[in-house]
């Protein structure tokens, strides 16, 4: 299957259904990189399911930097896109700039997220001028937890669903190339849909976006602090997980591991001339 970029991303709006998902290191990125998903993204969920977080307001560029160019060497098929955390694009239209310049020339991404709409559409238009491809991300926000009073469903309300349809078409204007919908009526996400020429990706937004995304460790069944109700677990790997090493320390403790198969053994007559090289040296 052919790169995807941006563009390429883009241009599947009204082809077929688009597949993102997030990695957070060079074996993830591999493993969604060899299931032909369309897009990475390096989130900074990373913060919650690899840092121990409780949210995403404490993760760093250096923390996005560092996990975003582990996952670009793992993969090479998939739109690599790196999350601007918290308060690395908010402060000025320079420092989103020069961040998100960051990601490209520093980590092998090839396109930045950023979460918000109404206030950061200037950050947005410089940002694309500059010639990074940004990703939109309205709905629930996770940046805001502090103002939304916790991880809340956004646009309920018929004034706050008409505002988000607002924010989709002002970021397409601005120059997004898609937007991320989360935790917000399936309703609101098909209006979205049908009013913007982008590709929308949906997280728990319901089945008419033109795309999904999830966590990598939702997908897989690793993280068990919470579970969203739009998540589905795929695969029940933390269970699995916890037995392989329960069953690595049990052989450990009983001695059979390692098993003759796990080690080598010195030819018999190295060995020989070892025991008498020690030998002589204990008579020094």
């Amino acid at each position: 299957m052919k790169k995807m970029t941006a563009p390429a991303i883009k241009d599947l709006k009204g082809q077929r259904k688009i597949t993102s998902v997030t990695a957070y290191d060079y074996s993830s990125g591999q493993i969604a990189d060899g299931a032909d998903v369309d897009i990475i993204l390096v989130g900074d969920s990373l913060g919650m399911v690899v840092l121990g977080y409780e949210d995403t307001l404490a993760v760093t560029m250096e923390d996005m930097l560092h996990h975003t160019a582990a996952v670009s060497r793992g993969a090479s098929r998939a739109l690599i896109i790196g999350d601007m955390p918290f308060m690395s694009y908010q402060p000025s239209v320079s420092m989103a700039v020069a961040n998100a310049g960051k990601f490209l020339s520093k980590t092998g991404a090839r396109a930045v997220k950023l979460e918000g709409g109404f206030p950061f559409l200037e950050h947005v238009r410089a940002i694309v001028d500059s010639g990074v491809p940004v990703q939109g991300h309205i709905g629930l926000t996770p940046q805001h937890v502090a103002r939304f009073g916790g991880f809340k469903g956004q646009g309920k309300t018929a004034r706050s669903a008409s505002a988000l349809v607002e924010e989709a078409i002002a970021l397409e204007e601005a120059g997004c190339f898609s937007i991320v919908l989360e935790a917000i009526p399936t309703e609101v996400a098909k209006e979205i849909t049908q009013r913007v020429t982008i590709p929308t990706i949906g997280i728990g937004a319901g089945p008419d976006t033109d795309g999904q995304v999830l966590v990598y460790h939702d997908i897989l069944g690793l993280f068990d602090r919470f579970v969203p109700m739009f998540v589905k677990k795929f695969a029940q790997l933390r269970g699995d997980c916890i037995g392989a090493v329960n069953s690595y320390c049990t052989e450990v403790l009983d001695g059979t591991f390692p098993a003759e198969k796990n080690f080598t053994n010195m030819d018999a007559e190295e060995l020989k001339l070892f025991k008498t090289l020690l030998k002589e040296k204990e008579r020094v």
